[in-house]
């Protein structure tokens, strides 16, 4: 337990935090590797290079500064964030590193303004932060553990079948190699596959949504190739379209993350989706069908045409149920899309559109896709009235900011 006085100090930091965190953060990462190469083979380098990791860290670091005499007000974050922890396979020994080498970074890049009793402080307040993680993520590695079907770690998988679904989309179907029973997961959650590429130096892993309904003998992710070589960003996605094939074994960590569809509720659903935002959407989907059919659900995907289009088939089967409504928004059609007549609407998805076709503001509404598609997305549900509670989303890679 935190005394009033450190409480009063870590609070004072949050100005600084605010302006200097993610310098603090890009020189904690360096100093953390520099240190511990072997981490690398747990963190996504691209998310590195691309700034977005440290990003992340900055406002954890910072919600944590402004709340720290009440974590429970960020334990939404905290969730989310180990989820994300114990499907990577990050353990309590990893918290120390981390603590010594956050509070390097503090102290090298604030200089002599981070004076003893600042440091004193923040080294208690980063146990009582850390002890907040360990104790969250050692329920879910035991509930992941534990479960039905669960297992610890990483599990070998069988690609039992790998279909092309789009020009830049391919789904895998993963059978465990043991043929032991697999555990169960909401709709919404992802696995975490860990590859080992030829020369690579580290292991790589990374997280994919589970595109299918639960309750089958597989899981299916839908994977989206990126363009452009070399590409950091995608090297385990193209790896898995170029170098993975139906027979190979892949490691993964049992389903998890806290984008979810709830399930208990009767309220109607509203599915967004940009390009391979649809994956999540697509376990939503079919999850309402199976287990909900009298829940009304609107599919509205956007795409920039029909041949980046993935699983367009298995919506519109679905579309043909009472309680399914699907569009789809091509921003770029082909002369075969406006033929064969493939699309509802030419552009983008619009404010306007949504207030005219949407027919209930009573609506839970999820998305997925582009960090734009989202921010447009977010921008008109609020411009519409919908409140915060009934909108939820989920970012591919770190955290960031809709506004």
């Amino acid at each position: 337990m935190l005394d009033q006085k450190t409480i009063s100090i870590v609070k004072s930091t949050v100005p600084v935090l605010e302006q200097h965190g993610e310098t603090i953060t890009t020189r904690f990462y360096q100093l953390m590797f520099g240190n511990h190469p072997e981490l690398l083979n747990i963190f996504n380098h691209a998310n590195q290079k691309q700034g977005r990791q440290q990003r992340a860290l900055a406002g954890a670091v910072y919600a944590a500064a402004m709340y720290i005499d009440n974590l429970e007000t960020i334990l939404p974050v905290v969730k989310q964030i180990a989820h994300k922890h114990r499907s990577l396979g990050i353990k309590p020994e990893h918290y120390p590193i981390v603590g010594k080498h956050l509070l390097l970074a503090i102290k090298d890049v604030l200089g002599d303004a981070a004076t003893d009793e600042i440091m004193d402080a923040w080294t208690e307040a980063y146990e009582i932060i850390a002890d907040a993680f360990i104790s969250v993520e050692a329920d879910m590695y035991e509930e992941a553990a534990n479960q039905k079907g669960g297992w610890e770690g990483f599990r070998g998988f069988i690609v039992d079948k790998k279909t092309v679904e789009s020009d830049v989309i391919t789904s895998f179907y993963l059978k465990p190699e043991d043929k032991g029973e697999i555990a169960d997961f909401r709709p919404g959650q992802y696995i975490s596959i860990k590859l080992e590429i030829d020369g690579e130096g580290y292991t790589h892993i990374r997280q994919y949504s589970l595109s299918d309904a639960p309750g089958k003998d597989y899981y299916r992710i839908s994977v989206k190739r990126e363009a452009g070589t070399p590409n950091p960003d995608g090297m385990v996605s193209n790896y898995l379209h170029d170098s993975v094939e139906e027979g190979d074994i892949v490691k993964i960590s049992a389903p998890a993350g806290d984008f979810v569809l709830d399930i208990d509720k009767k309220t109607p659903v509203v599915l967004l989706s940009g390009g391979v935002g649809l994956t999540p959407m697509m376990s939503m989907l079919k999850t309402v069908v199976e287990m909900q059919p009298e829940r009304k659900v609107t599919f509205v995907h956007a795409a920039a045409n029909g041949k980046v289009h993935a699983l367009r088939d298995e919506v519109e089967e679905l579309a043909q149920l009472q309680n399914v409504a699907s569009y789809f928004f091509y921003d770029s059609p082909t002369e075969e899309d406006r033929k064969n007549n493939r699309f509802d609407v030419e552009g983008y998805i619009t404010r306007e559109w949504l207030e005219k076709n949407i027919p209930t503001k009573e609506a839970d509404f999820y998305f997925c896709g582009p960090v734009p598609f989202m921010k447009a997305i977010n921008r008109f549900l609020k411009e519409l009235g919908v409140s915060e509670e009934q909108i939820h989303f989920e970012f591919f890679g770190p955290k960031a900011s809709l506004v």
